[in-house]
């Protein structure tokens, strides 16, 4: 699957595989498209000379991979695409699609779908306008960081195949083509099939990323090349009115989702395709500011992910930006680019309003996210889709960084770090997924550890915007190469309510886990009627820990559980859930957080129902008031990220016997509050919504 696959087909088929909701490159390698016969093959690149003892550290970003995977096609005459200088340039760059690992080391080109020998043509194509447009915006940033020429142009000609996809004429004006076969022929239906169908028929996740890469493209061109910048803007512009004729067209209107009022003015409904669109607009606004029609436009969009923020630190998705109207229960990491994308539009329009939730989300969500396991693909709303892809690592690490810069809050870098040591071996596999040798970042880490050894073009692409990232930053990015091993978590835990013992409640297990929306933990759930209860073992912890039943609410019925962690009450939830409105399904599955918390000491809770209704509880998610990652390096480095999930402020003992470490305590905002440095063992007060970070 890919990321650009459309919503509707990558919920289907996330209901049916351990692969997350479409996703570059995170197809098994057993999975992968057979290679086409005469697909190039390319060795691994040679390593990087080591930098002398005195010199700059040797940069991270080797585009030696992307660049093999760069082909050229001529395209045939096609009504209603063009590009600039098409007539007297007719040769398009793109990147090949996937990458299949081979013997050796090398790598062989290949297109998404089965492969027709007769045609050379593949069920959905060789090329595809999301990954060229993406790749454009690596060689865009390579280029204005180091000044390298070959970027440029590279740059250049992604740019013009960006927009050669991009239809110019017609009712689908504005809209973009997803697939194109090697000879450069358009697949506007691919199998499987994607929505919108044909491909450029409606707003996509292919067209924001386009404006995506026109917004950074005429930010970077405009001094250097105005002519080519005044095509760049003029694609843009195209693009926005295409937005305006669909997607902003309901601005300031609201759907209905399980009761809650979500705005209906995000591109396929969804806050993180909206996002990449918002990150190109907010480059080209910053070199345009007289533009009033896109700056609307941007502060638009922008508005409408600001409101698809949810919850708190304590209470489910923790202060996160939701990525998709249609539910409540789902967060994903690929393309979660949204505090990124807020916090550039909030510098950019002078709206401080468009930060604050990113903000929340950096300090409460992404914290919880990396003490528990790191960027997993999905969370439905348990962690179910365990499977890691540097889109999402690289969504968590932009995002960090750029609060960090809108904000000033520092502590926000060294969340970033933490985030970005995935690639240096802080994911499942416990291995590096990026090699600064060949420019390779692996497709994918699987929830049992395994390494995808391929390397397509969407991990490519956001391995490497990872890479420029940290070579701009140089302290961040020599805290994440200082810690390379995960050496404890203790963090988000998730207990499936069907094994609860005793209970006098039923097991059920539905035809699909899948809803639609959102998914049951474990593909089961346990149903208690009135006066049914059932003890649930949890595992004894290090502190005083939330417990968060998931339950599932019914539309207009209320039903009422009853928990206790022995003769202890913990709380009374009920549980309701408003009209379905534009979800899948009635109703939804939705954690609730018990108001007392759970000692160190208690290792089960009971619940019963009460009322007239049914109870069905799907899983317990249990979170501690504190949570933690601790990470080890070579040479005795070690950096701790301790995060709260308490209103109040806490405890926690930090540093190690015998050496000494810095601590440094942030607040709910990423700011400073104090760092010192201790010897040994020493206690540190976690701001409530605040996090620690020690290093030594």
């Amino acid at each position: 699957m890919t990321a650009r696959t459309s919503r509707w087909t990558g919920l289907a088929l996330a209901a049916t595989t351990a692969i997350a909701l479409g996703v570059t490159g995170a197809l098994p390698a057993s999975a992968a498209p057979p290679a086409a016969p005469a697909a190039p093959v390319a060795p691994a690149a040679p390593s990087a000379a080591a930098p002398t003892a005195a010199a700059t550290p040797a940069p991270l970003t080797n585009l030696a991979h992307l660049d093999f995977l760069l082909d050229q096609t001529t395209p045939a005459a096609e009504e209603g695409h063009t590009s600039y200088r098409l007539d007297s340039e007719p040769t398009l760059t793109l990147p090949w699609t996937y990458a299949d690992a081979r013997d050796g080391g090398a790598f062989a080109r290949v297109g998404g779908g089965p492969l027709d020998p007769a045609t050379g043509y593949w069920g959905q194509g060789a090329y595809n306008s999301d990954d060229v447009s993406r790749a454009a915006v690596v060689y865009l940033r390579d280029w204005q960081q180091t000044g390298a020429e070959a970027s440029r142009d590279k740059a250049y000609e992604l740019l013009r195949a960006t927009a050669y996809f991009q239809t110019t004429t017609g009712p689908a004006s504005g809209n973009v083509v997803l697939w194109m076969q090697p000879d450069g022929t358009f697949n506007r239906s691919p199998v499987p099939v994607e929505l919108p169908d044909p491909s450029d028929s409606g707003n996509s996740y292919w067209l924001a990323r386009s404006i995506w890469a026109f917004g950074e493209g005429f930010a970077a061109f405009r001094d250097e090349d105005p002519e080519f910048a005044a095509f760049l803007q003029q694609r843009l512009q195209l693009g926005v009115t295409a937005l305006q004729r669909d997607t902003l067209s309901r601005y300031g209107q609201y759907d209905v989702a399980d009761g809650t009022k979500v705005p209906a003015w995000l591109i396929v409904d969804g806050a993180d395709a909206t996002a990449e669109a918002v990150l190109g607009l907010s480059s080209y606004v910053a070199a345009a500011p007289d533009d009033a029609t896109v700056r609307t436009a941007t502060t638009q969009l922008a508005e409408g992910v600001a409101r698809m923020a949810s919850g708190d630190p304590q209470t489910w998705p923790y202060g996160a930006v939701l990525p998709w109207t249609n539910s409540r229960s789902m967060w994903h990491s690929w393309a979660s680019q949204m505090p990124a994308a807020l916090a550039r539009a909030s510098t950019v329009l002078g709206r401080s309003d468009l930060l604050a939730p990113a903000v929340v989300d950096t300090a409460s969500f992404t914290t919880t996210l990396l003490t528990a396991s790191g960027p997993d693909n999905a969370w439905y709303p348990t962690p179910v889709d365990q499977t890691q892809i540097a889109y999402g690592a690289d969504s968590r690490l932009q995002s960090a960084l750029a609060v960090a810069d809108a904000s000033g809050g520092a502590g926000f870098r060294q969340v970033a770090a933490v985030a970005a040591s995935w690639y240096f071996g802080t994911n499942r596999s416990g291995k590096p997924v990026y090699d600064r040798a060949t420019g390779v970042t692996n497709d994918g880490v699987q929830a049992d550890g395994s390494v995808n050894r391929n390397s397509g073009a969407e991990s490519t692409i956001h391995g490497l915007l990872s890479m420029i990232a940290l070579d701009g930053a140089p302290d961040v990015s020599a805290l994440a190469q200082a810690s390379t091993t995960v050496a404890s978590r203790d963090g988000l835990t998730t207990i499936e309510a069907e094994g609860a013992s005793p209970t006098t409640g039923t097991v059920v297990t539905p035809d699909s886990a899948w809803t639609g929306e959102s998914q049951y933990s474990g593909g089961a759930a346990l149903t208690l009627q009135p006066g049914q209860s059932a003890t649930i073992t949890v595992p004894a912890g290090s502190g005083l820990r939330h417990v968060e039943p998931v339950l599932l609410g019914a539309e207009g019925v209320v039903s009422t559980s009853v928990w206790r962690a022995g003769r202890v009450p913990l709380g009374t939830l009920t549980t309701r859930v408003g009209a379905q409105g534009v979800t899948a399904a009635s109703g939804a599955l939705l954690p609730q957080t018990l108001p007392v918390p759970v000692g160190p000491g208690a290792t089960s809770v009971t619940v019963t129902a009460r009322g007239s209704q049914p109870v069905t509880v799907d899983a317990l998610i249990v979170r501690p008031l504190v949570q933690r990652l601790a990470l080890t390096g070579a040479g005795g480095r070690a950096t701790e990220l301790v995060s709260s999930t308490s209103k109040l402020p806490l405890p926690a003992t930090v540093g190690a016997r015998g050496v000494r470490s810095t601590v440094a305590s942030y607040d709910s905002r990423g700011a400073l509050v104090s760092q010192r440095t201790v010897s040994g063992q020493s206690v540190a007060l976690v701001r409530g919504g605040g996090f620690v970070v020690v290093t030594r």
